[in-house]
């Protein structure tokens, strides 16, 4: 059975840390849960979505929050790709909370 993985790529247009101007930062989060700022491979999100692209990741949604006024921006580009076999699967647990272990 084909098994997918998803990743995420976030592009945000803020103030910059004086104020006086703004910036657009692209932050990637992996299908490990990883997120890295990968503001630097491009200025785009053609770029970043190519990029993407040419390691196996399909463009499958785009959402933009709404709920941010003025200059603010925030999109949401969500890729799947197909996952390799054999690669182990992912266990998601809360941060800080130990692993139960059954004894035998």
């Amino acid at each position: 059975m084909l098994r997918w993985e998803y990743a995420l790529l976030v592009r945000r247009r803020q103030p910059t840390a004086s104020d006086l101007s703004w910036e657009v930062v692209f932050s990637w989060y992996g299908p490990d849960g990883s997120m890295a700022d990968v503001t630097a491979y491009g200025d785009t999100a053609l770029a970043h979505l190519n990029r993407a692209g040419d390691q196996g990741w399909e463009l499958v949604g785009m959402s933009e929050d709404p709920s941010l006024a003025g200059h603010n921006e925030l999109h949401r580009y969500h890729l799947k790709r197909p996952k390799v076999a054999g690669t182990p699967r992912q266990r998601i647990r809360a941060a800080g909370r130990p692993t139960r272990r059954v004894g035998g």
